[in-house]
């Protein structure tokens, strides 16, 4: 991104490539040039195949991508990839045409860790201000500073320092999920304080394949949302989350109305370990796989803590 009077993606490849000279690109391609937010699932999709079908040559490869949808692109090339050689997803808060521009430091960080052999096995990761993430873990946590990127479950698995690449953690990778297309219709509801499901049936009302529901806690609902709950993933897939950015859906503590027995009871394939925007695109790639019933709670069974 770059302009005074707003700015807008004008920087293709080539471009980013030029402003860390002290890199040597093996190869520079040009897929998209497009903002974050203009980014549609099928756009997706044809990213991730491209890094992983370039990093199957063996070489790193480095994405640079819009920071507002970029932890879903990243988590979905995860999703798809099992080799060897490290994806490394970055950008930049800031436009090339503010000053303190973070896009360059991002960048070259981020090649270190493509090329570096302590990141080889990591699979997919996203790197800012020197902190390398797995691409599951990580979220979007501040829109404006440059530290923008958080692992609120681990933190970070890496960092890059001046001549050195550090891992504290190699999370275990999972079997790639072979996906056709992202073109089933998953929406995203959220309980909050009164809700009484009307969302929940007017999403299913209006054509929705699956949902992902956030709800409250460690997995708790208004009883009027459990319901709606309920009759919804008797007839979808139905993911759920928690709200806050932390934490996990207990199974026996609590045994009020609306409580996390009658959320685990109520159909839906627990997720406490994902954010939801990345249950949201993982529903949409095990649909996009093909993924029955059994398949999907296995698919998803890691991300219940």
């Amino acid at each position: 991104m770059s302009g005074r009077g707003g700015a807008v993606p004008v920087l293709d490849a080539e471009s980013l490539a030029a402003a860390v000279p002290d890199v040597k690109w093996s190869a520079v391609e040009q897929v998209s040039n497009k903002p974050g937010p203009h980014m549609t699932p099928a756009d997706a999709l044809h990213l991730a195949r491209t890094a992983a079908a370039a990093a199957g040559t063996g070489d790193g490869v480095v994405v640079t991508h819009g920071t507002d949808t970029l932890e879903e692109v990243a988590f979905l090339c995860d999703l798809i990839y099992d080799g060897d050689a490290p994806i490394v997803f970055t950008g930049a808060i800031r436009p090339a045409s503010a000053p303190g521009a973070d896009g360059p430091a991002n960048l070259a960080h981020a090649a270190h860790a493509a090329a570096a052999r302590e990141a080889a096995g990591l699979g997919v990761l996203v790197c800012f201000a020197g902190e390398l993430h797995a691409a599951r873990a990580v979220r979007k946590d501040d829109s404006t500073s440059p530290r923008a990127f958080l692992s609120p479950n681990g933190g970070p698995i890496g960092y890059v320092g001046e001549h050195t690449v550090r891992v504290e953690a190699r999370p275990a990778r999972r079997p790639p999920l072979a996906v056709d297309a992202m073109d089933a219709r998953v929406e995203t509801v959220l309980a909050s304080l009164g809700s009484d499901g009307t969302a929940v049936r007017a999403l299913l009302d209006a054509g929705a394949d699956g949902l992902v529901a956030v709800v409250l806690g460690a997995g708790h609902a208004p009883p009027a949302f459990m319901d709606a709950l309920r009759a919804a993933a008797a007839r979808v897939p139905v993911v759920a989350c928690v709200r806050p950015s932390r934490g996990e859906i207990l199974h026996e503590t609590y045994g009020f109305e609306g409580s996390e027995r009658d959320l685990r009871a109520s159909g839906a394939i627990c997720a406490g370990a994902l954010s939801p925007a990345a249950a949201r695109i993982k529903l949409l790639a095990c649909l996009g796989a093909g993924l029955d019933s059994d398949a999907l709670a296995a698919a998803f069974a890691p991300d219940d803590l």
